[in-house]
């Protein structure tokens, strides 16, 4: 069966009842399952555990090196088998970077239903994963399969970093700057896809936003002035940018006009294609958040899939930012000394 005849044969995203990042368990119900588990304690050597809500796992291995390790896989935001490979796979290495570290190594994780699809669109899968971790100069080196109803992949991912490079959604300073690295609005043409409702060019500005690698990531943690990083995913910018300020114990102010969508996200909110999600994040965020009383809501609480990195950054450090990449031409927000209210959106009305 040729790639063409895979694209007709399925559509990966009629077998999901969610897609992409938009298939996490709610921040709710999160909090729930994680409630009354302490930090391991036993563990000196572990500098980043389950104690926040960080990106990975960060191990001391001594002598400065340290280890990062994380997983991440989901069900199918498209129905391109090759692209779901590549989109998942970037997902999951966009921990790493996040971290302020680089990936040396990828595992597997697949999830099929035999039963109802052919193993050629499972293979087309996993090439897409590999021309990533291609992308990323790792080895995609093994990994695990099961039978499942819905098909789910994704990767176990380990990187390095030295220990003074490590970067946190947790360590952001008062007066500082936060920048954001890709637009946002996946989660929208993700499901004008699933209702047979997207514009050929919007998907494919999508999939090149979602396969786009964060390695700006491990650049950027090699500067001091640069204080925390994340990436955005299934919680949206707004739930991402609490996370930050809840750790940091800051408030933060973003100005909606800057912030960069994706083409065309009106076009399909005024259809009304919208994650489900979507209302599960802001019905979870709305009373940490002032200034939004319109549909600014949909694509700042819009579950992202390979969504880009959020940075928080020293004032000082504006005009280098520009210098590192074009997409921090400017700041969406700032941060500043802990308010009752955790963000405030001007320019969103």
């Amino acid at each position: 069966m040729n790639e063409t005849e895979l694209k007709q044969a399925v559509r990966l995203t009629q077998f999901s009842h969610g897609a992409g990042c938009g298939c996490k368990i709610s921040p709710a119900v999160l909090d729930e399952i994680l409630k009354g588990h302490a930090p391991q304690q036993n563990f000196a050597n572990l500098l980043v555990g389950t104690e926040s809500k960080d990106d990975a796992a960060i191990l001391d291995l001594g002598n400065e090196e340290c280890l990062i390790s994380t997983t991440d896989f989901f069900t199918p935001i498209v129905d391109d088998a090759f692209d779901f490979g590549r989109i998942a796979a970037a997902n999951a290495i966009s921990d790493v970077y996040a971290m302020g570290g680089k990936p040396i190594l990828a595992l597997a994780i697949l999830g099929f239903p035999v039963e109802k699809i052919s193993s050629d669109i499972a293979r087309e899968i996993i090439a897409g994963a590999k021309a990533i971790c291609k992308e990323a100069n790792i080895p995609l080196a093994g990994g695990h399969s099961i039978d499942s109803l819905e098909p789910i992949f994704g990767l176990s991912v380990n990187g390095l970093v030295k220990k003074k490079n490590i970067r946190r959604n947790n360590s952001a300073k008062n007066g500082d700057l936060l920048y954001l690295s890709k637009p946002i609005g996946t989660g929208i043409i993700g499901t004008a896809l699933k209702r047979g409702k997207v514009q050929d060019v919007d998907l494919k500005k999508a999939v090149d936003v979602m396969t786009q690698l964060n390695s700006i990531g491990a650049v950027l943690s090699g500067f001091e002035q640069v204080h925390a990083i994340t990436d955005v995913t299934g919680f949206g910018l707004l739930g991402h940018l609490i996370e930050i300020c809840e750790g940091s114990g800051l408030s933060a102010e973003v100005n909606y006009k800057d912030i960069p969508l994706l083409p065309n996200l009106e076009y399909y909110m005024n259809q009304f294609i919208i994650p489900d999600n979507t209302y599960r994040n802001w019905n979870a965020f709305e009373k940490k958040v002032s200034g939004i009383t319109g549909p600014a809501f949909i694509p700042l609480c819009d579950p992202q899939t390979s969504g880009g990195l959020l940075i928080s950054v020293d004032p000082t450090f504006e005009a280098e930012m520009q210098k590192i990449d074009a997409c921090f031409e400017k700041p969406i927000g700032r941060l500043f000394k802990a308010t009752e209210t955790l963000v405030s959106v001007i320019g969103a009305d």
